[in-house]
């Protein structure tokens, strides 16, 4: 039972982007079935046991120091995490920053005292030749991949780890608990178990420890590290190590450090309340990437969640702008995300029965890059499935408005949830709009067999000053995707996804033509009162009302073409659609031209 901490999965966003002429121009789609890399964090293995000595070690030419005193009450951390700091004691790590250079860059490999001696000359307190310690050994000790699977090969004497450069667990913490007894700081070799590689949610441990670290004594207190866990990390099929430092282990927070190390003696736990082992294995494992994207709290706090009625709920709050993925059963289309203030949301619907892995990743807002570590993994056991929510494959997470469609310029929605449920087919979905964007939307289903240009139409946009309205008339009953994009009305390139709706309309005998197709010469503040259907009678007369400015002239032309007059805000008339297919509304711009232009068109029923 040997393990390495699992650490981050990367993965990458799909993004789609459409032209001003509203065609499809450029698709960006990461295959939903390429795996994301995993990296694990190194995190087992030992040499031959022996009890830590509680006598501090005596080095040829090194100063001694006194016996290392157990920890107790004044060492001791409240748990659970007060969601404050997450070291054990104030560190400034800008203050650091001469310091780690320095460290980096010392280059001794011939004797552990010749090292210290030359890590030490530019640290002063306890803290700094700690530090400076810390620093050497996760950039210049790799984690012995081949020594882990072949035993014999392996010491984990300091001296010879100096030497290799490579060791399992136990070299690292021997190692540094050396370079601290010649710094004549007290330093403890610990043992323990760790989730770590091979770590299957919820299981239990037995046996022997699997993992070594230490405990440092610090400004009167006791203070836990994992300079192996801090190194680096190794690849999946655990062959290959790559350094990857990680400042997370250094001095971390007791009430952390317990979600992924559980020592052989729990005074260890430097906690208050400690933990059982039982309590250890049922507490949902944060990594080390959940704290240090500013992540706080998950609910629920167990590994395995059971679905209620085909349905799976988890929350996350953090500090800052995050953004979040999923992934379940390795696809995301199975759940809504909505994105919170501080947090998110995430309600599942799987559609099979059975275990199936959860894994949830995030980036800060601000990241240049768009790579999301995983910061989450829990098992979602599922007993009955709820097939009206078979979600459309074409919606995008997360789902709904939220404070990063607001920076994208979308304000106060009308729908603030991620799910307009409508009876009869029709819903309007207004925004205020902050900046000068313009906007497209499109609709989409599974089913529906509509061409995307004929989905767009069931879609109207109506402007009022700063205000953007979106009547939507479902073709059908079902679950449809409304996707919203965006452009700023100075660029003349593609439009930028931004986010999406799920609409859903039960009522089976709801069913709606589209609108009436309109061309560029229909502004966006024009507004069709009546005919709002695209699919005029046959052999009727039809009145239409149309708000537009700007114009000297509107017809309407069927068989034969009618003008509309101007009232106060609206231009009125009717139409007769006998004895045509399609009905066509021009305009002449100016009184003084003789041409007109098309702004909309109706399609006649056939009789």
């Amino acid at each position: 039972g040997q393990r390495v901490s699992k650490e981050p999965c990367k993965q990458t966003q799909a993004l789609t982007s459409y032209s001003s002429e509203g065609t499809q121009v450029t698709v960006e789609i990461h295959p939903k079935d390429s795996t994301p890399q995993l990296f694990k964090k190194l995190s087992f293995g030992k040499g031959a046991r022996r009890l830590p000595s509680l006598r501090g070690q005596d080095n040829k030419d090194c100063q001694r120091i006194k016996a290392p005193r157990p920890p107790g009450g004044e060492d001791l951390h409240a748990y659970p995490w007060d969601k404050s700091s997450l070291k054990s004691m104030p560190v400034d790590l800008q203050q650091f920053e001469k310091l780690d250079a320095y460290a980096l860059k010392v280059n001794v490999k011939n004797s552990v005292e010749e090292l210290v001696k030359a890590l030490l000359k530019q640290a002063r307190t306890d803290l700094e030749k700690v530090r400076a310690i810390w620093i050497w050994i996760c950039h210049h000790i790799e984690y012995d991949v081949v020594g882990y699977h072949d035993k014999s090969q392996l010491s984990s004497k300091p001296i010879d780890v100096l030497q290799s450069g490579k060791s399992i667990c136990e070299g690292y913490a021997e190692l540094f608990e050396q370079m601290c007894s010649i710094a004549g700081i007290q330093c403890m070799k610990l043992f323990g178990h760790s989730k770590g590689y091979g770590y299957k949610l919820g299981q239990t441990f037995t046996g022997d420890s699997d993992h070594a670290w230490n405990a440092v004594y610090l400004e009167g207190r006791w203070h836990l590290l994992d300079s192996t866990w801090g190194s680096g990390a190794v690849d999946d099929n655990f062959t290959k190590f790559t350094f990857r430092y990680n400042e997370f282990y250094f001095l971390t927070h007791p009430a952390l450090f317990i979600n992924n190390h559980f020592p052989d003696n729990s005074n260890w736990q430097l906690l208050k309340p400690t933990l059982t082992l039982k309590e250890f294995e049922n507490n949902m494992l944060h990594n080390s990437n959940f704290y240090m994207l500013g992540l706080l709290a998950a609910q629920p706090e167990t590994a395995v969640i059971h679905t209620v009625n085909g349905k799976a709920s988890v929350s996350v709050d953090c500090r800052s702008a995050t953004l979040f993925t999923f992934k379940l059963k390795g696809t995301d289309e199975h759940g809504l995300m909505t994105l919170k203030k501080h947090g998110m949301k995430l309600d599942l619907y799987p559609q099979k029965t059975g275990s199936q892995k959860l894994q949830i990743f995030a980036k800060p807002y601000k990241a240049s890059d768009d790579v999301y570590s995983c910061v989450l993994e829990y098992v979602v056991e599922c007993k009955a499935v709820d097939k009206a929510m078979r979600l459309p494959k074409e919606l995008h997470q997360p789902v709904g408005p939220s404070w990063f469609t607001e920076r994208q310029g979308f304000l106060r929605p009308s729908h603030p949830e991620p799910i307009i449920h409508t009876n009869d087919g029709r819903c309007t979905v207004t925004f205020t709009l902050s900046k000068d964007i313009s906007v497209l939307a499109s609709l989409h289903a599974d089913s529906s067999g509509l061409t995307e240009d004929v989905s767009r139409r069931h879609i109207m946009q109506v402007h009022r000053r700063n205000q953007i309205e979106l009547k939507i008339h479902l073709p059908h009953a079902g679950n449809f995707v409304l996707k919203i994009f965006a452009k700023k009305k100075s660029d003349p390139g593609n439009y930028d996804y931004i986010f999406n709706y799920l609409i859903t309309c039960l009522n089976t005998e709801a069913k709606w033509p589209a609108f009436p197709q309109s061309y560029s010469k229909w502004l966006e503040d024009y507004e069709i009162l009546e005919p709002l259907s695209g699919l005029l009678p046959a052999n009727r007369n039809v009145h239409f009302k149309l708000k537009m400015h700007g114009i000297a002239k509107v017809l309407v032309q069927a068989e034969n073409t009618y003008p509309l007059t101007r009232g106060r805000d609206y231009w009125e008339g009717t139409c007769n659609t006998s004895g045509c297919k399609e009905v066509f509304v021009m305009v002449h711009e100016n009184a003084n031209h003789s041409f007109y232009s098309h702004v909309l068109k109706y399609e006649v029923e056939t009789q």
